[in-house]
């Protein structure tokens, strides 16, 4: 560019621009929030300061998925860029807050804006689906926690299909990345659940799950979500959102399958109590048979005829000849008086 050549003021900003977008396509900053406010429910602006310095800073309100106040420490994604009168501004593309303090501010205000649409109405949860054969995961592959997750679950139980969707677990690009994830399961693959999971970590590491548009897009999953994130003292707004909170990766892999050694136990018990039944019950048999052998045995004609009885076969009436059997002799005898019994 010849510099004795005059640019217009136009020209000057696009070159300016341009160099700018050239050499910080994409630069993050730190800072506390300062002035800030919404222009006609559609802009957001504010200024990032330190201790020495502070920058302009816009946005589209439709991009902000985290509550902001003045006070607030974030680290944000943006462009640099001078605007037309000549203001040098940053455009704000993703922003999370930073501290313990800043996000759990953040996750209140928003908790309690989401609680109210009833985005984590209890009778919206759907139970983990069974029989379960296929699991989606959206997870860093990278991560300890998944780790943990395919070691626990290939040890409980056998046959079931994972399939995996690599995103980052922390930082301004995992939000985008795992709703991305969401729709690819919900959109173009056949899972009964969804598995959404990261390891432990600091308030900060953990912050990413506190997105707006994340919530928002897990509540609305056509397919059941179970969430294990952290440990089981953190809760962020997708376990409020899932349908299924699980404390720890490990924790999900423990309540999406069986244990296969307790299985085994309970098989090897539950046959040890039928076989003891099997057994009871034939004894109880044997018990009954034997005392009706018994009894059958008490009636044989033969046996009460050696007790002393005799049978007599034949018309009872007077005059009649009647054979009676004894248990030694046959006998034939005339009947020569009959008279009843009283009170027989």
């Amino acid at each position: 560019m010849d510099a004795s050549i005059p640019l217009t003021v136009s020209e000057f900003l696009d070159v300016t621009n341009r160099t700018l977008a050239g050499t910080f396509p994409r630069i993050i900053i730190e800072g506390e929030v300062i002035s800030f406010k919404i222009n006609q429910g559609k802009w957001v602006f504010f200024d990032l300061k330190d201790e020495l310095s502070s920058v302009n800073c816009f946005m589209p309100l439709w991009d902000l998925h985290i509550p902001l106040e003045d006070g607030m420490k974030v680290i944000l994604e943006a462009e640099p860029k001078i605007t037309k009168w000549g203001k040098f501004s940053l455009t704000v593309k993703k922003i999370q807050p930073r501290g313990q303090g800043n996000i759990k501010k953040a996750f209140d205000l928003l908790k309690e804006k989401l609680e109210k649409e009833g985005l984590f109405d209890p009778a919206k949860k759907r139970p983990i689906p069974t029989p379960l054969t296929t699991i989606g995961v959206i997870s860093s592959t990278d991560a300890a926690g998944y780790a943990d997750f395919i070691k626990i679950i290939n040890a409980r139980w056998g046959g079931l299909k994972i399939k995996v969707y690599h995103t980052q677990v922390q930082g301004l690009d995992a939000p985008a990345q795992i709703i991305q994830a969401l729709d690819y399961f919900n959109q173009h693959s056949n899972v009964d659940i969804i598995a959404i999971m990261r390891g432990g970590g600091s308030a900060d590491d953990l912050s990413a799950f506190n997105d707006e548009a994340l919530a928002r897009k897990i509540s609305a999953s056509r397919i059941p979500i179970i969430t294990g994130i952290g440990h089981e003292v953190d809760t962020s707004l997708a376990d409020l959102s899932a349908d299924i909170r699980a404390s720890t990766p490990s924790n999900v892999a423990e309540l999406l399958t069986p244990d296969r050694q307790a299985r085994i136990r309970d098989i090897d018990n539950l046959t040890d109590d039928t076989y003891r039944e099997i057994i009871t019950k034939i004894d109880d048999r044997n018990r009954q048979v034997d005392h009706q052998r018994h009894l059958l045995e008490m009636l044989d004609p033969d046996k009460v005829l050696k007790r002393g009885y005799a049978i007599i076969a034949g018309q009872i009436a007077v005059g009649n000849v009647v054979k009676i059997t004894t248990h030694t002799k046959n006998i034939k005898a005339e009947i020569k008086e009959i008279k009843e019994i009283k009170n027989a």
